[in-house]
């Protein structure tokens, strides 16, 4: 089962970019999708965004359309999210997690199996 490893968080000014990874390190076959959420202090996790393995496609919360985009690189068992325009209230824990099986709720964090540990990202104005 998959072992989920996030980098790429950090401190950014307003404006600026950055780049989350999440490897699966245990990656199998019934891995169906990936999702990336985040949490706010007092707040509930947050969908942000989400792709399938097989197909690629794609799926935005929409606080991030238009700034944000999750890719994932199948041969390294890695999802990214860049993330463009950053806002202060993007400012949260960003955590990826991994979906065995199919599901047509994909933001919701209870139909996902397994976690990462998170990482923060600071947007200072």
């Amino acid at each position: 089962q998959g072992e989920l490893v996030e980098s790429g968080g950090g401190f950014v000014q307003a404006g600026g970019s950055l780049r989350l990874s999440c490897l699966v390190s245990k990656r199998t076959l019934s891995s169906h999708a990936m999702g990336w959420f985040r949490q706010r202090p007092g707040k509930v996790r947050e969908f942000v965004a989400a792709t399938l393995w097989s197909s690629g496609t794609t799926y935005y919360g929409d606080s991030v359309k238009g700034r944000f985009i999750i890719s994932r690189d199948n041969y390294e068992n890695t999802v990214f999210l860049q993330m463009n325009s950053l806002k202060p209230e993007d400012t949260a824990v960003y955590y990826c997690a991994e979906r065995i099986g199919t599901t047509s709720k994909l933001e919701q964090p209870t139909e996902y199996n397994h976690w990462g540990q998170g990482t923060q990202v600071t947007v200072s104005s």
